[in-house]
């Protein structure tokens, strides 16, 4: 009888548990989301690729019932409430990964810039709007009122001379106690007012150190100007006072637009800076920072995005993307935000790459329209190179040379060789250290240094108030 009794209590328990580990509606039919991706390939007869913390852990509700006859679309409403999607990896494969915000379908992304487009149809509607645009943008940015300007000496290194330009590392306060560190390229002779250009970094290995970032600045100090080249927030010697993951934080695009005024302010300032020749030019990330920087700043008469602008992608770092600018006016996109230099000359670089892939396509024609409307349809100007990758290599450079020598009044023939082709071979590449402003292990950083994300966000909210 106890043994009886004890076999109907197993029973019961066992029936208990298969019960409650049945999927049904009182839990959701829910199943682990590992799982539920093994059915997938087994059913689909396709592989997923992923990292195990992408999934582990994770429950999805309604599991058996999300699969649909297209594997792709079975994927798309297995991985949506999880924040994650998938992307074709090959014949019968695919890759997990985290939903990007920032990267839209072509056919959205022009969708989306023909809906822009449909609010205005002359300049004057689009200066309107332009108007309300740099306003949002600047008030999204939180730069609406900008910060005093703390009353701080630069910081300047000895110059160094070479062939045909010189170079001194200089850091300015934008925030008390916080710097953009740069280096500014000047011809070694010249007479007279000179244009400024500034070049931000992109989100390349070795920052403004970079052979490629050393030769373009260089080449325009060759031909005439001089040149600023600068680190992101967080990035380069900024690293003496914040962490590489600043960078990706929403404020990370503020601070870089905050020094990038900073830079204009102090480089205008000076005795032999010709204000009515500024141009901006940089790649990748500082291509979309060199965007954002023409369309709130009208100091900036010439710029030239480099592999970064498209209808369909809208920064992948927080730096290009972190603040809400894009939420303005009804909603808005690089492309348009470009469009705001018009009638200013613009050149677009593009390549078949990467996001820019499309350029000629759907986005320059727009673009083209948008400078027409000022008799300038001529001063924006696309150069694609559809067999080459997401870099700032020599075609990219060429064509930066060019279009800064036309606009700017530069000599394009100081880096000429005997036939005419861009000549780099005489730019020095500098190591490293030379770059530095605040010393070779950042001993001659001031003692006053913020140091801390915390403590920049603090320091920035008492100077906006």
């Amino acid at each position: 009888m106890l043994y009886l009794r004890r076999t109907l209590v197993l029973w019961v328990t066992l029936l208990g548990f298969f019960a409650r580990a049945q999927e049904n509606t009182d839990n959701r039919y829910a199943e682990p989301l590992d799982q539920v991706l093994k059915k997938i390939e087994t059913r689909y007869g396709v592989t997923i690729r992923y990292a195990d913390t992408l999934v582990k852990g994770k429950l999805l509700n309604y599991a058996r019932w999300r699969f649909r006859p297209d594997v792709e679309e079975t994927l798309k409403n297995v991985l949506a409430p999880f924040d994650l999607t998938a992307k074709k990896d090959g014949d019968k494969k695919y890759k997990i990964g985290d939903y990007e915000y920032y990267r839209w379908a072509v056919e959205d992304g022009w969708a989306e810039l023909d809906r822009i487009a449909a609010q205005y149809k002359n300049a004057p509607e689009w200066e309107a709007r332009k108007r309300t645009l740099k306003q949002c943008i600047l008030e999204k940015l939180q730069l609406a009122k900008l910060p005093s300007w703390p009353i701080s000496k630069p910081i300047i290194t000895p110059l160094r001379t070479y062939n045909g330009y010189t170079v001194a590392n200089i850091a300015l306060a934008i925030l008390p106690g916080v710097w953009v560190n740069g280096s500014l390229y000047k011809p070694s002779k010249y007479k007279g007012k000179i244009p400024v250009i500034l070049n931000p970094d992109g989100h390349w290995p070795q920052q403004r150190y970079r052979a490629d970032c050393q030769l373009r600045c260089a080449a325009l100090a060759k031909m005439g100007a001089m040149a600023f080249s600068y680190d992101l927030f967080a990035w380069g010697e900024s690293l003496l006072q914040f962490k590489t993951e600043d960078h990706r934080r929403g404020l990370a695009m503020t601070i870089q637009a905050l020094g990038a005024i900073r830079i204009l302010d102090y480089l205008l300032a000076l005795k032999d800076a010709d204000t009515s020749r500024v141009g901006i030019t940089g790649g990748s990330g500082g291509g979309s920072h060199t965007v954002l920087m023409t369309a709130i700043d009208d100091r900036i008469k010439v710029s030239a995005p480099v592999v970064s602008l498209s209808s369909y992608f809208y920064g992948g770092c927080p730096c290009e993307s972190g603040m809400d600018i894009h939420s303005c006016a009804g909603g808005t996109d690089n492309v348009e935000i470009a469009a705001m230099a018009a009638p200013r000359p613009q050149l677009v670089v593009s390549d078949g790459g990467d996001w820019t892939d499309k350029m000629p396509e759907h986005d320059f024609p727009y673009l083209q329209k948008m400078y027409s409307w000022y008799g300038k349809k001529g001063d924006v100007q696309n150069v694609h190179l559809p067999s080459e990758k997401h870099d700032f290599g020599i075609s990219k450079r060429t064509a930066v040379y060019r279009f800064m020598a036309q606009y700017l009044g530069l000599d394009i023939n100081a880096i000429e060789d005997g036939q005419g082709a861009i000549d780099e071979s005489k730019i020095t590449i500098e190591e490293e250290k030379k770059m530095y402003v605040f010393g070779d292990h950042g001993e001659r950083l001031p003692a006053h240094a913020v140091k801390g994300f915390d403590n920049l966000s603090a320091i920035f909210e008492a100077a906006i108030k």
